[in-house]
């Protein structure tokens, strides 16, 4: 077992894809009619490096990108954000991955052309990294292929014996991981380990199938070991289970006008972990959650640096 007197000092080390999304100009167009595109750094774990650094935190990304013009373009953008690249892998002779997506204020339409981003592998995790991590944070999406999917889960059991806090976000879609069998096994054998799960209606839908109530999602995701599940709820909020402990909701904050939903869910996270690490109450963990995905459907891409505004749920 490695040992756990490391100074931990990454808040959290981000595992998982890195890519390119190209979002739709015309608002509301299905992909079939959308025209032009806008270039932005994304990926789930990606958002989550990216805001967590913005607002702060000590960030170290674990990632594979091409070794072509956008992956040049995402490690720049990673680089000017300050988080930490000692763990990301440029590939030959694949290209980086890439998302087109309609932009829209539900749930986004999108066709993935997947290359480089699966290849994480297991000497991008040496033991002295996890044994520094706070909170070690992978997604689905990063767990959908090899080798990315046995190197996080074999990392994930020598980051929690080191006393880090794993995290998921549960971000399910039969179009990048055609079955759902295999991904339920895997998202158990990451949180038996403990994890603090993000997940929203849509991921239930596609993951677990319509019609779970929200008490029997959590009863399952506690079930196989997750400590903290957070669900979103979109416009009516977020709900969070703590095992043996009353489910506490809070309510979203107003958006007068919504411009793109694409990385509201990795906004929130964000704001959850951020608050998490500052050790505030599960209370404030979710209102500085829900202020942040609340800055990021007024804006299109990435969020603003005025993502600070959150100080004053976090200074309470």
């Amino acid at each position: 077992m490695p040992s756990t007197n490391m100074t931990k000092d990454i808040d959290i080390l981000c595992v998982g894809e890195t890519l390119i999304d190209f979002i739709g100009i015309q608002s509301e167009a299905p992909i079939s009619a959308t025209k032009d595109y806008h270039r932005y750094l994304g990926g789930s774990p990606t958002n989550v490096a990216m805001n967590m650094a913005r607002l702060g935190a000590t960030v170290e990304m674990v990632a594979s990108v091409g070794n072509d013009g956008f992956g040049q373009y995402m490690v720049s953008r990673l680089e000017e954000a300050g988080v930490g690249l000692h763990h990301l892998k440029t590939c030959d002779g694949l290209p980086s991955t890439t998302i087109f997506i309609n932009r829209t204020e539900h749930t986004p339409e999108f066709i993935a052309y997947r290359g480089a981003d699966a290849e994480i592998t297991h000497e991008q995790l040496p033991n002295h990294a996890l044994e520094r991590a706070k909170i070690y944070h992978t997604t689905c999406f990063a767990l959908s292929r090899q080798p990315a999917r046995d190197t996080i889960i074999a990392k994930a059991k020598i980051a929690a014996a080191s006393g880090a806090l794993l995290s998921i976000d549960v971000n399910f879609s039969e179009k990048i991981w055609p079955d759902p069998k295999q991904a339920q096994e895997t998202l158990a054998a990451y949180c038996q380990h403990g994890a603090l799960v993000k997940i929203s209606q849509d991921d239930v839908d596609r993951l677990l199938g319509p019609g779970m109530s929200h008490e029997a999602v959590f009863t399952y995701l506690h079930g196989i070991g997750a400590t903290h599940i957070c669900f979103t709820l979109g416009k009516d909020g977020a709900k969070l289970s703590q095992k043996d402990k009353p489910i506490l909701e809070v309510s979203a904050f107003e958006v007068e006008k919504i411009m793109d939903a694409t990385g509201a869910g990795d906004a929130f996270w964000s704001g959850y972990l951020f608050a998490y690490l500052k050790g505030k109450t599960p209370q404030k963990c979710l209102e500085s959650a829900l202020k942040m995905a609340a800055i990021k459907l007024q804006n299109v891409g990435r969020i603003p640096d005025y993502a600070l505004v959150i100080a004053d749920i976090m200074n309470q």
